[in-house]
């Protein structure tokens, strides 16, 4: 079972090494650290919006 685990953790550093951006856009590497977490703000505003048309 830990062989398997080590498998997979393996993989998952080939995984990161290879998603490195290039180096012209090594700029934009902030930008792109924040990317994932814009749909989460949307969904959270999905709620806050909720909220406030409940409260008029």
């Amino acid at each position: 079972m830990f062989n398997i685990y080590l498998e997979n953790w393996s993989h998952l550093n080939g995984f990161f090494i290879f998603s490195k951006l290039p180096e012209a856009y090594a700029i934009f590497d902030p930008i792109v650290d924040v990317m994932p977490i814009i749909p989460l703000f949307f969904f959270l505003l999905a709620f806050v919006w909720q909220a406030s048309v409940s409260f008029r």
